[in-house]
């Protein structure tokens, strides 16, 4: 394909047919797609293996890309729990008669076409279908080539039951996996109307500096845990191990334990025997050094500066012991992403202070940030957690996939 520009174009008329669908009809269409889904379990799962195939065991993105039956069931899931949440298009957001007696309305409407350019994982193309439709809109699919297999799989079914509710096959259109592409998509802004990343660092910045179209940068991740000196040493213990092991390849993972200095004789030790079962690689502060080595911790490097801010995506973390929540606090606003923030603390005020003053999209206090989820959160799934501030933060979900429109009505009016 020399030009996307003709498909662009197709996605673009399809919205509007999107547009028109009633909010039965599209509950009606993600209903249909679980079915689909879930009848097509296996050759899903067999396009997805082909993938799976091209990509060694050792790379930690592995595990984004594979897809299980129970994986398979999870996305029927999550299109049904997205089919019942309410229509956020047409919502009424203010009415009120104005001056001369105008009647004025502010009015959710959907944002028109959404590009979403993302790596490695399939199910963010069942995620970013369900959420656009429901919502109204028409999406352009830009996945990474190690998941093409699967990627196309599931746009055929996509387009499938679109073709069964009489909607253009465009209104989901999955582009070339060549990075060739990327950067005219990035410049379609007769065609499309935002761009959201998911992925790395890189990929957001490339996008960032890049794009003519409005973006919402999501996925990113340098994500703390504090454990403050009142902590209740067990708990903590849980929750980073939980942080940091459960599912290290996403972005909710921890990247940095920070560790009152009264208590990290006490507590490091404790994560010894956790962290050498998962065989996390552990960059270490020279007091955090100190102390893993002499409980024996066998993977241990000294940290770089470098390794503080780092998202690793991997069985990695960085440890740093810290002052006080001063110390803590400056380090989290010097090397976070904003993305999720936690504190294990028994001590109200510091709690307080921690999630007040902590600047990201979700702050946490004794509890893991691996519940930064727009379908943990009831949001029933989320193209990604937006770590800036205009437009949406944390999850971006359905209710974010709409702009407003001011609807005026009158009988004649006019203004000198």
């Amino acid at each position: 394909m020399n030009t996307i520009t003709p498909l662009l174009q197709a996605t673009q008329q399809a919205a509007a047919v999107v547009r028109r669908l009633s909010s039965e009809q599209k509950t009606a269409l993600l209903n249909r797609l679980a079915d689909v889904l879930a009848s097509h379990s296996a050759e899903i799962l067999a396009e997805n293996q082909k993938d799976l195939d091209r990509m060694p065991d050792s790379d930690p993105k592995k595990d984004r890309l594979k897809l299980t039956e129970s994986r398979v069931a999870d996305l029927a899931a999550s299109l049904r729990a997205v089919a019942t949440l309410p229509d956020p298009a047409g919502a009424v957001l203010l009415e009120r008669t104005i001056d001369q007696g105008l009647q004025l309305r502010k009015v959710a409407v959907p944002l028109g076409v959404v590009g979403v350019i993302y790596e490695s994982r399939p199910n963010v193309t069942i995620d970013v279908a369900s959420l656009c439709l429901r919502s109204g809109n028409a999406c352009v699919l830009k996945g990474g080539k190690e998941a093409d297999c699967s990627n196309r799989k599931l746009v055929e079914l996509i387009q499938q039951v679109l073709t069964e509710f009489d909607v253009p096959k465009a209104a989901v259109s999955l582009l070339p996996p060549d990075r060739a592409v990327v950067n005219e998509l990035l410049t379609a802004t007769r065609y499309v109307d935002i761009i959201i990343p998911r992925g790395s660092e890189s990929l957001i910045q490339f996008v960032r500096k890049n794009s003519l179209v409005p973006t919402i940068e999501t996925g990113a991740g340098v994500c703390h845990t504090y454990v403050e000196a009142s902590a209740d040493l067990e708990k903590a213990r849980t929750i980073v191990v939980n942080a940091k092991v459960s599912r290290p390849s996403v972005c909710n993972a921890l990247d940095c334990i920070l560790v009152d200095e009264t208590i990290a004789e006490s507590f490091l030790p404790m994560l010894t025997a956790d962290f050498t079962k998962w065989n996390v690689e552990v960059f270490a502060d020279t007091t955090a050094h100190a102390i893993l080595a002499d409980a024996g911790y066998p993977q241990l490097q000294a940290a770089q500066p470098e390794d503080f801010g780092r998202e690793f995506l991997d069985y990695k973390c960085a440890v740093k012991v810290v002052s006080g929540p001063d110390d803590a606090l400056s380090h989290i606003q010097t090397y976070s992403s904003r993305h999720s923030e936690a504190i294990v603390s028994q001590n109200p005020s510091i709690i307080e202070r921690f999630l007040n003053e902590v600047d990201a999209a979700a702050v946490y206090a004794n509890a893991s940030t691996r519940f930064t989820d727009g379908a943990v959160f009831g949001l029933g799934a989320e193209i990604g957690i937006s770590t800036q501030k205009l437009h949406a933060r944390g999850p971006f979900a359905l209710e974010k996939l709409v702009t407003e429109k001011w609807v005026v009505v009158g009988d004649g009016q006019v203004r000198w």
